[in-house]
């Protein structure tokens, strides 16, 4: 699940939650050390609700269901668990620590065999095929080193990486499992999802396997932000499902089911100011699942359609402010972004200042009114028509208000920019990639201050270089002295690389995303920063032994 941003300090080598109104719903391991992480009894024992009471007389005659109840009193749940559980599974990751895999030196525990901090964490999936396919969310095994998938009954499989997507917050792992163990599960739309519908989420809270929780859908059509990385800013999921089956950290990648136990969504935030289920869960929609899946096994990332412009739902105060009816709906246009496809077929940002609310907000700009003759009378109608009916290079027609005036405009849509390199459960510097074979990190501002460069300066500083590694032989040199940070004896003093034929390098992620480029016995040059001067070098890359 999508978090807020984290502070990027660690002052104890041990994982910081910051809790926010949304957060993930995956667990790190540290924090379930006395529970029981692979418990495989299951308790699915629940007091059946009580039955609605008509609240006027008029009403008295008339039945009010309970699909709780219903379900309950018909055993019903019981089979859909018996039938599901076998194929929601436990994932277990081991990934580089949000905010301070990024530090110069290593934490007792945490380290992997390149020396880089580790964090463990849980999260959930579901079998999706024979061939060994898990579905889960990119959130549980982003920048993972190593993924284990667990099946309720204590069967452990190591997971491979296939291919994730950031925007729609979905990856898809690959075990080496006997065709005759894998069942998959069922995966229908959820178009045709209703408000009031029965939820079932199945998955691993705090660790706790086969966790089977019941509700009821409280919402359709929300949205739900993410961050993938891009400079042209974030972007939503469309279509949300909100439910309150009770989701916890854990629960991440999940099942959302319906009252057949078909897959309706994969559970994937909260929102709640404890850290824990306050009846507000977050679901990625079926119909989202059923398009991007497939392009994550066949290609290992999905393509979202693009247009290029931020906006909002044009509301009836910034609608009488351009002199147009109160009443009137549609998206307004904010911004364009530069070269897009809304930039190349001639659409219009907003330009002028207006009051709202207390707050200055740009007006002016044109107003989306339907695309394809589908109305958008806000916009969350817009980007889920553009994820659930278009594709990159298709050509919309939109709707739109210009002065007052309707006119329609053509566009061809583009591909959304963001992070689309595949990830893989290793690191960089690991077997069948190239090879550089240092231990490092990025470096800091009082690292940096203490090797007497300047408080801003980026790069990888290299605090120790394997024995005939391509860095050992290029004569790259590790740290040699000791510098106390929080209270930790770290090395520093090392060269610090700061490109790769002359790509900028400004930490340990741009490092290992830039080496993903290369192949072993590729010739690079290095820039790199030794006792304040800067120097080039060249490396030719190996495979790891």
């Amino acid at each position: 699940m999508q978090k807020s941003r984290l502070k990027k300090r660690l002052l104890f080598p041990v994982l910081i939650i910051i809790l926010t109104l949304t957060i993930t719903a995956c667990a790190p391991l540290r924090q379930l050390a006395d529970l029981s992480i692979f418990d495989n009894s299951k308790d699915t024992s629940s007091q059946p609700a009580e039955e609605p009471v008509a609240q006027q007389e008029k009403l008295d005659s008339v039945r009010v269901d309970d699909p709780v109840q219903d379900a309950t009193s018909e055993g019903s749940l019981s089979q859909i668990y018996d039938l599901v559980n076998p194929s929601v599974v436990n994932i277990q990751v081991i990934s580089t620590i949000s905010g301070i895999s990024d530090l110069p030196f290593s934490l007792p525990g945490f380290e992997d065999q390149e020396g880089i901090p580790q964090q463990s964490g849980l999260g959930s999936g579901f079998v999706w095929d024979k061939e060994g396919h898990i579905v889960t969310n990119n959130h549980v095994v982003e920048n993972a080193t190593r993924i284990v998938v667990q099946f309720y009954d204590g069967r452990e499989y190591p997971a491979e990486l296939v291919g994730a997507d950031a925007d729609s917050d979905l990856a898809v792992l690959k075990i080496d499992a006997p065709e005759y163990e894998l069942k998959p599960l069922s995966v229908i739309s959820s178009e045709d999802v209703k408000v009031g519908d029965l939820a079932i989420a199945i998955g691993n809270p705090y660790g706790l396997s086969g966790t089977m929780t019941i509700g009821i859908v409280s919402a359709v059509g929300r949205s739900l932000s993410v961050d993938n990385g891009s400079m042209n800013g974030n972007y939503t999921i469309p279509d949300i499902i909100q439910t309150d089956a009770a989701i916890n950290p854990g629960n991440s990648g999940g099942v959302l089911l319906n009252d057949i136990g078909q897959v309706i969504g994969v559970t994937t935030a909260i929102q709640s100011s404890s850290g824990s289920n306050a009846g507000i869960g977050f679901v990625v929609p079926s119909s989202i699942v059923l398009r991007v899946v497939p392009d994550l096994i066949e290609t290992g990332s999905y393509q979202h359609s693009w247009l290029g412009l931020s906006g909002s739902t044009l509301q009836a105060d910034i609608a009488e402010a351009m002199d147009l009816d109160r009443d009137q709906r549609g998206v307004i246009i904010a911004s364009i972004s530069p070269n897009s496809p809304a930039d190349e077929a001639g659409l219009r940002g907003s330009d002028k200042q207006f009051e709202y609310l207390g707050s200055q907000v740009l007006i002016g700009g044109d107003i989306i009114t339907a695309i394809d003759n589908e109305p958008t009378p806000n916009f969350e109608e817009l980007v889920s028509y553009l994820a659930r009916a278009t594709e990159p290079g298709q050509v919309v027609e939109l709707t739109i208000l210009r002065d007052g005036k309707s006119q329609t405009v053509d566009v061809t849509l583009g591909v959304r920019p963001g992070k689309t390199t595949v990830q893989t459960p290793s690191s960089a510097f690991s077997s069948g990639q190239a090879y550089l074979g240092i231990t490092g990190g990025s470096l800091i501002p009082e690292v940096a201050q203490e090797m007497d460069l300047d408080e801003d300066q980026q790069g990888v500083l290299v605090v120790e270089v394997q024995a005939d590694s391509p860095a050992d032989e290029a004569g790259i040199r590790g740290s040699d002295k000791t510098f106390e940070l929080d209270g930790q004896e770290i090395m520093i003093g090392g060269d610090v690389i700061t490109a790769i034929n002359n790509t900028r390098v400004d930490g340990i992620q741009a490092l290992r995303l830039e080496l993903s480029n290369y192949n072993p016995g590729d010739t690079v040059t290095l820039s790199i920063i030794r006792g304040g001067k800067s120097l080039k070098i060249e490396v030719t890359l190996g495979e790891r032994p």
